[in-house]
């Protein structure tokens, strides 16, 4: 028996008897406003939040936040200023260099500002490697609390997803704040009336 083996055997050994775990009904937070709510924490966290009004253009909206951006990747039908699409790249590595990319959110969360991004491009990469990330998220989407989220949370057949909330931030350097340590730098959510 190998040290794993006699470690899990004693584990086995002593365990003591299973219980049930409590059925504990949480009551999350709840707002009057779920969509102010959800900007207001957008921003907090350093993230941007634009309700799209009508008539207004997802792609001029994209280009008057990023003009300098030139390597713009996306998979939407509706994102037509992409330069391109991160489901015909060969590797994860060839999205290095992305200024911009495009994704849809499918859920977001009023309290604490973040979305729920199923994976929907071949590369979950490009929502970690580009340097500024913009999701688009349907204002009747968007739910008061964590607890809610977690209960609409579907998986597709990638079986990833994640939740982002503003750009990526880390202050354990040296006790200096760090924006773009793991990811994007910032992040837009245009937000669509449904």
């Amino acid at each position: 028996m190998n040290s794993k083996e006699s470690i899990l055997s004693n584990i086995r050994k002593n365990s003591c008897a299973d219980y049930e775990m409590p059925d504990i009904a949480v009551k999350g937070v709840h707002y009057d406003d779920s969509l102010q709510q959800f900007i207001d924490m957008t921003k907090a966290v350093g993230g941007n939040a634009h309700v799209v009004q009508v008539g207004e253009n997802i792609n001029d909206l994209i280009r008057s936040y990023y003009s300098e951006a030139v390597n713009i990747v996306s998979n939407l039908p509706e994102v037509t200023i992409a330069t391109g699409n991160p489901d015909t790249v060969v590797k994860p590595q060839d999205l290095d260099g992305t200024d911009v990319a495009v994704v849809r959110g499918e859920l977001g969360v009023a309290e604490n500002g973040c979305v729920w991004i199923p994976q929907a491009v071949k590369e979950k990469a490009v929502y970690f490697i580009a340097e500024y990330l913009v999701i688009l998220l349907s204002a009747d989407k968007i739910v008061d609390n964590m607890h809610e989220a977690y209960d609409m949370l579907r998986f597709n057949d990638y079986g990833f997803g994640t939740f982002i909330s503003g750009p990526s931030k880390t202050a354990d350097i040296e006790q200096a704040l760090v924006v773009g340590a793991q990811s994007a730098c910032g992040v837009t959510v245009f937000i669509l009336n449904a």
